[in-house]
């Protein structure tokens, strides 16, 4: 695959970070929500609220950080599977953007619906959930800041190129 200029593989890391924390902060905001309900808030104000924001802003970043990222994997030296934390990475983002899609935003749009009605055990799924994504989430950070375990056994090493300009001082 063609890889992309410096200038470009900066700006879409940078589109891959903004997404990344507008996802983190939507996460943290459901998260707020389900304890201030937990806490004794209103759930017929603070379900419809969540409801929103899972609606509007959750759902779209987590797919738009998905597409962003593999995207940036595909387009620059690190690869899609070369290796290992990117692999991982790329496994808990499936993971969490499908959970998000088929069952936290349906439960989301039903809690919204219903709000004091909605039952005790759902009220802490609403907890629950945002709670484990953003430790996912987390975890994916520590990945890409850290980036463990090296490259995959038999994937192709990355050709260096060095910079004509560098090589000359």
């Amino acid at each position: 695959m063609r890889r992309i200029p410096p200038t470009a593989r900066k700006g879409l890391l940078t589109l891959h970070l903004v997404t990344s924390l507008g996802w983190l902060g939507a996460d943290l905001v459901l998260l707020t929500l389900g304890i201030a309900v937990q806490r004794g808030a209103d759930p017929a104000v603070m379900y419809p609220v969540a409801a929103l924001v899972g609606t509007v802003l959750f759902a779209p970043l987590s797919v738009l950080v998905w597409l962003i990222g593999v995207t940036s994997a595909l387009l620059t030296p690190w690869g899609l599977l070369r290796y290992r934390w990117v692999l991982v990475k790329l496994v808990l983002t499936t993971v969490m953007v499908g959970l998000v899609l088929f069952l936290l935003t349906p439960n989301l749009r039903h809690a919204g619906a219903v709000g004091a009605a909605l039952p005790a055990r759902d009220r802490a799924d609403l907890v629950i959930a945002p709670a484990v994504s953003t430790s996912l989430m987390i975890i994916a950070t520590v990945l890409s800041t850290y980036k463990p375990w090296g490259r995959r056994p038999g994937a192709r090493p990355i050709l260096v190129r060095r910079d004509r300009a560098a090589t000359r001082m």
